[in-house]
């Protein structure tokens, strides 16, 4: 690798965001004022993936609870990563496609909002999750690459990343949770 390969590494990242970011600014909008309406209404956001994934569910938690770009009240949001005592006990006991589904069954509400995170759109945990949210009467979100595959047409706001590059797709999706905890923010300030 030298200087040349960086560059164009990082004029793959920039063009990828630029294409999706400038045509799904209604998609965003959309999604970040449900999450706000959600959590106005004494919701919560579940939010879960594997790997990076888990990772960036974490991150976006983080910001929600915590802060983004100004002082607030922390809002209620849990990454169902998170915990290793419950994630490995219900991987034993009911199997790994199951570790954020039992979650989901446990802590989400008709209203609440799950998020899952797929790189791929095929992960069988996340599906399971996604689909037992909706069936609870919970908003249900993901953030996806490549195509969405098989989850995209089982949640409600399917924002997919269109690369069939997986570090490509983790970088947008970063900046997708900024963009989302920004929109959330400023909709709960006015």
């Amino acid at each position: 690798m030298n200087t040349d390969d960086i560059r164009r590494l990082v004029a793959d990242s920039v063009a990828l965001k630029q294409r999706f970011f400038g045509t799904s600014a209604p998609l965003l909008l959309e999604v970040g004022g449900r999450m706000a309406e959600s959590l106005l209404a004494g919701g919560r956001v579940l939010a879960f993936g594997n790997g990076g994934s888990a990772a960036d569910a974490q991150h976006f938690v983080a910001e929600l609870v915590g802060r983004f770009a100004r002082e607030r009240p922390g809002l209620s949001a849990i990454a169902l990563t998170t915990d290793p005592s419950v994630v490995t006990a219900v991987a034993n006991d009911m199997g790994y496609a199951s570790v954020f589904r039992r979650q989901v069954e446990a802590h989400g509400r008709a209203g609440d909002v799950a998020l899952g995170i797929s790189t791929s759109g095929e992960s069988a945990n996340v599906k399971r999750a996604l689909l037992r949210a909706q069936s609870i009467g919970c908003v249900t979100g993901a953030f996806l690459g490549k195509t969405g595959g098989s989850i995209r047409p089982l949640v409600d706001h399917a924002v997919v990343i269109p690369s069939p590059d997986t570090a490509r797709i983790q970088e947008c999706h970063i900046t997708l949770g900024h963009i989302l905890c920004e929109l959330v923010e400023n909709d709960l300030a006015t």
